[in-house]
């Protein structure tokens, strides 16, 4: 009788070995197809152009000194000629040519004043170039020596900026270009990995550089031509 009772127990025993297995089984398929279904690559496209500015800003500053100040203020305006004469037979328009701030300084006023003063007031004067016309600025720049024979001494001197102003003439070009590499990439990813490549998950635009051709060794403001650059990072299913 007891034998008897064993077999049932046992077969239930097994029963339910079998059922905590199939259960095992059927959990750890799954978090198999969960994670299957979770799968996913990131990746990052890049998309660069060289490109030429397309505005630039020269700024010509000169000054004077004396104890007259209306003697200072005259050398000041004599410089100020000569610069607007250099600059209208270089080619340039009124509007191209802007009068910047005027500076003067007294030496007595100053709430510290050096124990050596050699001159009581300075005057100085900048003017402004600003222009579309990028390659004149270059020559202008090449020809500033003419400015030192009449006497004009430039102060401060560091060259002229040159911006590039019309990214969105180019930017959905280039985040097209940025999109497209990073779906190379992806693609790539899924052939190595065995898998498709699923839909996108999200996406985002980096912002764009504007840097000088040339990054090693110039100022990227001091360069004609510029390197635009955007990179975007998106997120791809994978099946």
């Amino acid at each position: 009788m007891a034998d008897n009772l064993l077999v049932p127990a046992a077969v239930a025993g097994g029963l339910l070995a079998i059922g905590v297995a199939a259960g095992g089984a059927f959990v750890g398929k799954g978090v198999e197809n969960a994670r299957i279904g979770d799968r996913s690559v990131t990746v990052r496209g890049l998309s660069e152009r060289i490109v030429k500015s397309d505005l630039a800003v020269l700024p010509l500053r000169f000054a004077a000194a004396g104890d007259e100040l209306t003697a200072v203020q005259a050398d000041v305006d004599a410089d100020l000629a000569a610069v607007r004469r250099f600059l209208a037979a270089q080619g340039y328009t009124n509007a191209e040519v802007d009068l910047g701030r005027l500076e003067v300084t007294d030496q007595y006023a100053r709430e510290y004043q050096p124990q050596d003063i050699r001159a009581r007031y300075r005057v100085a004067q900048t003017v402004i170039v600003r222009t579309a016309n990028v390659d004149r600025v270059q020559a202008t720049t090449r020809s500033l020596d003419q400015l030192l024979r009449q006497g004009v001494v430039l102060q401060d001197f560091t060259g002229p900026s040159y911006l590039f102003t019309k990214l969105n003439d180019v930017r959905p070009a280039m985040i097209a270009e940025a999109t497209a590499s990073a779906r190379t990439g992806a693609e790539q990813f899924a052939r190595d990995s065995g898998a498709k490549l699923g839909p996108i998950r999200s996406a985002t635009q980096g912002s764009f550089e504007i840097l000088g051709r040339d990054e090693v060794g110039y100022e990227s403001n001091s360069q004609v031509f510029k390197k635009v650059r955007v990179v975007t990072t998106v997120h791809y299913r994978l099946r």
